[in-house]
């Protein structure tokens, strides 16, 4: 669905490149996250993946086609949600779905999507008068409208509390099981392990690694075991664990509360692979 090839990008007046080499596949139907720190170049990448960016070198291909050769109709096929929605404030919820639905040859029935996304019973409010998790949901249901074959996320729960996040969460893999290709870039690290396929590590205009969640914490993880028992918490290599006669009378404890694989958090990862934190 999305291929890019040895792609890299300048802005004009600069004589440093902001884009170094990268090359990456996302497949169809494949939620990829794009994770990286301010400044390490994800906005960039995602804008010449938007046809907003020229004149880069190399190659960055959706759908089979050059994005630099790409005409109008291929934002009849993608929707974009931004990190700061761009709404109107004055009109109505419905008002901005409508007014954004003119843009599309085939946009979706505006109410039944509103409803999916729990903003049907605020239709009738000003954009203004809605809270900033309503409005990132605006913002979200603003992407769909169009019935898009891949969607542009960029930091869809930047300012959200956990409740809006879940919501959010819910509704991004709600498109990947209608088989949406889903772009992602987010700061948020525990969103993006529990619901990209695959994450590439961003820093500097390089891609540092790339793998799914679960590949990366078995690579960077301990060969350990976790018992916990009671208050205490005791550790035990995973090498020869069923003849470890120590871990089998832990585990045979009355009080035993938790068993659990020693792996790090994916900004831990993050930090081990780059060097970098996420700020």
């Amino acid at each position: 669905m999305i291929k890019v090839e040895n792609l890299y990008f300048a802005y004009p007046k600069s004589k440093e490149d902001v884009l170094k080499g990268l090359n990456f596949e996302v497949s169809e139907g494949e939620i990829f996250g794009l994770l990286g720190p301010s400044g390490a170049g994800k906005s960039t990448l995602q804008k010449i993946l938007l046809g907003l960016l020229k004149g880069y070198r190399g190659s960055a291909k959706v759908m089979e086609s050059e994005v630099s050769t790409i005409k109008t109709s291929y934002y009849d096929k993608i929707g974009v949600g931004f990190e700061f929605p761009n709404l109107y404030e004055q009109l109505t919820v419905l008002e901005n779905m409508q007014t954004f639905s003119k843009l599309y040859t085939k946009p979706v029935n505006i109410e039944s999507l509103l409803r999916d996304i729990g903003l049907y019973e605020h239709r009738a409010k000003k954009v203004s008068q809605i809270s900033k998790g309503m409005k990132m949901r605006l913002n979200f249901c603003r992407a769909l409208i169009g019935t898009p074959e891949i969607l542009f996320l960029d930091e869809p729960t930047s300012g959200l509390d956990p409740n809006n996040i879940e919501v959010i969460r819910k509704l991004v893999l709600k498109q990947k099981a209608l088989g949406k290709t889903i772009i992602l870039t987010t700061h948020n690290m525990s969103f993006a392990e529990q619901i990209c396929d695959r994450v590439g590590f961003v820093v500097e205009g390089e891609i540092k690694k790339i793998g799914t969640p679960g590949a990366l914490k078995s690579e960077y993880g301990e060969n350990k075991i976790g018992v916990k028992i009671g208050d205490v918490e005791q550790e035990f290599n995973l090498k020869g664990i069923a003849e470890n006669q120590l871990f089998l009378k832990a585990i045979a404890q009355s009080d035993l509360t938790q068993i659990y694989t020693k792996q790090p958090s994916l900004e831990k990862i993050f930090t081990i692979v780059t060097g970098r934190v996420l700020v």
